[in-house]
């Protein structure tokens, strides 16, 4: 049987292949290391003795610790980073509607007027008169 060794140099494009395989599954690694260890630190909900548990085991056995972290809080991982894009996403878009010519205040006010009336705040009179108070 010949090793795989010598297969690398008897077809040095499959010695390439492996390299750019263990490469590429090196930068997953390092990446999903990174993500876990970040997400431990931004998790509101764990105490600090959590977080840091966690992170001794993702240190101390980074293979076990980092699947064991996937399998408990990837749910929760993903929430989170679902939040902080709609976050950035809700931010982003606050400030493009600043920039573009600020807020427009009527439709804001017609909008806190109409929760108001749907809270139950205010009657539908006293909505209809606000109502043309802003529009006149």
């Amino acid at each position: 049987m010949v090793a795989t060794q010598d297969l690398a140099y008897d077809y040095p494009v499959l010695g390439a292949f492996w390299t750019m395989l263990w490469i590429f599954l090196w930068a997953i690694w390092l990446v999903l290391v990174i993500r876990v260890v970040v997400d431990i630190f931004r998790d509101r909900e764990s105490s600090g003795w959590a977080k840091a548990g966690w992170l001794a085991f993702v240190l101390i056995l980074p293979f076990f610790g980092i699947l064991a972290y996937v399998i408990v809080k990837g749910q929760a991982m993903a929430d989170r980073d679902s939040r902080r894009v709609e976050d950035q996403r809700s931010t982003l878009n606050a400030y493009i509607r600043d920039v573009a010519g600020g807020s427009n205040k009527d439709v804001d006010d017609l909008t806190r007027l109409s929760r108001l009336r749907a809270s139950g705040d205010i009657t539908d009179a006293e909505f209809q008169r606000a109502k043309e108070k802003i529009l006149h």
